[in-house]
C-alpha cells in the first residue's frame, strides 16, 4: 500500500515557453530588432508603428506576448527545419479579413466570397509564415487579422501590421524554437 505523501504527482508540467523579444525603436517605429538568447536581428513592423489597442486596417503590430500557433511554408521553397508544427501553403490558401464573416482571422479556400488574403504570393513574403494567435481565441471582430512573423521586404518597409524578418534569420530563429514558443512585443 501506497503512502499518501509519497505518490509521484501525476500532474506534468509544460516546459516553459521560450520567450522571443521583439521591442520597436519607439511608438511609433516602424522597425524594431528581435532576439532570442544570443540571436538579435532586425526587423519590419506595421506602418503605423505598435499600438496596445489595435483595430482592423491600421496598419498597426499589436503589442503584448502570443503564442506562436503553427509555422506555414510555401511548397517548392526550402522546407524550413523547426520543432514547431508545419503546414504547406497551397495555391488556394488564403486568411479571411472580413470583420463581417464568420471565418474572419480564420484560414481559408480561395476563391472566397469575403475579402481574403492571398498566401501563396510572388514576392516571397510569405515562404515561411508563423502564425502568431493574436485575436484567434477569444476572436473580437475588427481587432485585426492575420497578424504573422514573415520575411521582410528589401530595406525592411514597413508591414500590414506582421513582424518581417530576414529570410535567412527567420529560419535560423525557427529552427532554434521549441514548440511552445511565445512572442513579447514591446516598445
Amino acid at each position: 500500500m501506497a503512502v499518501p505523501w509519497m505518490k509521484r504527482s501525476t500532474n506534468r508540467r509544460r516546459k516553459p515557453a521560450a520567450l522571443i523579444f521583439v521591442r520597436a525603436l519607439s511608438q511609433s517605429a516602424r522597425r524594431g530588432y528581435l532576439e532570442f538568447g544570443a540571436l538579435k536581428v532586425p526587423c519590419a513592423l506595421g506602418r503605423a508603428g505598435v499600438k496596445a489597442l489595435k483595430r482592423e486596417g491600421d496598419s498597426a503590430t499589436p503589442r503584448g506576448e502570443f503564442k506562436l500557433s503553427y509555422l506555414l511554408y510555401r511548397q517548392g521553397r526550402p522546407r524550413p527545419r523547426s520543432a514547431i508544427r508545419l503546414k504547406p501553403i497551397r495555391r488556394d490558401d488564403g486568411w479571411c479579413d472580413c470583420p463581417g464573416d464568420r471565418n474572419y482571422n480564420r484560414p481559408v479556400s480561395l476563391p472566397y466570397p469575403a475579402s481574403a488574403e492571398h498566401l501563396w504570393r510572388r514576392d516571397g513574403l510569405y515562404d515561411v509564415v508563423v502564425v502568431l494567435d493574436y485575436n484567434i481565441v477569444p476572436r473580437v471582430r475588427n481587432r485585426g487579422s492575420a497578424i504573422f512573423m514573415h520575411i521582410a521586404r528589401k530595406n525592411f518597409e514597413p508591414t500590414e501590421g506582421c513582424v518581417a524578418l530576414r529570410d535567412n534569420d527567420l529560419r535560423r530563429l525557427v529552427s532554434r524554437l521549441p514548440r511552445n514558443s511565445k512572442i513579447a512585443i514591446r516598445l
